[in-house]
């Protein structure tokens, strides 16, 4: 398969379909991180859906007439119900509200754009937020834990809702079905006695928090490619 992920620096979810034998690239305006520039695509992600001729950000020509997949992650900042306040008057000042406004429209129509792609199998993922109620509810809603190898698999197993817009593709199919995490043992709780998540406790780095967790990577590899 032609594999297209966009809005990824990380190349996390770009490599686990590339291990697994498929044609993948991620794309991004910013450089990528994971390693491997001869698989990332330094542009606009809606010139890339389009496909063609592009350069790598190594400096090679590739040919793709048509992708068969779509994996987007369009940034949440402004889509995000974190930020929700900023979008109150009761809590900031008119101007401010106004110019939220504006970029939240931004960023739902490049949101609706990926989801119509004309490429015929698309997921789109976002956190819980705007999107959910502007344009519909998503079709799953995926934790990393879900994913994991168990207690024992520190970096996956974590609590972080994750929204999942699909189209021509199944729904993920969970690898792990026991209990959840237990936030409260592991981060502990306000004072006011909120229970703390991995997003309060473990960063509060943009580039870390939006990185695609390895057990989810994997599971879209292997359910929506599988091995070549």
């Amino acid at each position: 398969m032609k594999v297209l992920v966009a809005c990824e620096e990380s190349q996390e979810v770009c490599k686990a379909f590339r291990a697994l034998g498929h044609e993948a690239y991620s794309c991004d305006i910013i450089p990528c991180s994971g390693g491997h520039p001869e698989w990332h695509l330094q542009c606009d992600a809606l010139k890339a859906v389009e496909g063609g001729q592009m350069i790598t950000a190594s400096g090679a020509t590739i040919s793709i007439p048509k992708w068969d997949l779509l994996i987007a992650h369009p940034p949440c900042t402004y889509l995000s119900n974190v930020a929700n306040r900023s979008f109150s008057l009761k809590c900031s000042p008119a101007e401010k509200v106004c110019e939220r406004w504006k970029l939240r429209g931004k960023a739902a129509v490049f949101f609706v754009q990926l989801m119509c792609a004309p490429i015929y199998r698309i997921a789109v993922e976002n956190p819980v937020g705007y999107m959910n109620t502007a344009y519909r509810k998503a079709d799953q809603i995926i934790h990393p834990y879900m994913f994991s190898d168990g207690e024992d698999d520190k970096e996956n197993f974590v609590t972080k809702r994750t929204c999942l817009w699909i189209k021509n593709l199944p729904l993920l199919e969970p690898t792990y079905r026991a209990s959840k995490p237990n936030n409260a043992a592991m981060y502990g709780v306000t004072p006011s006695g909120k229970i703390r998540c991995w997003e309060d406790s473990y960063s509060r780095c943009a580039t870390v928090r939006s990185k695609t967790f390895s057990g989810i990577a994997k599971a879209m590899a292997e359910q929506w490619g599988g091995k070549l």
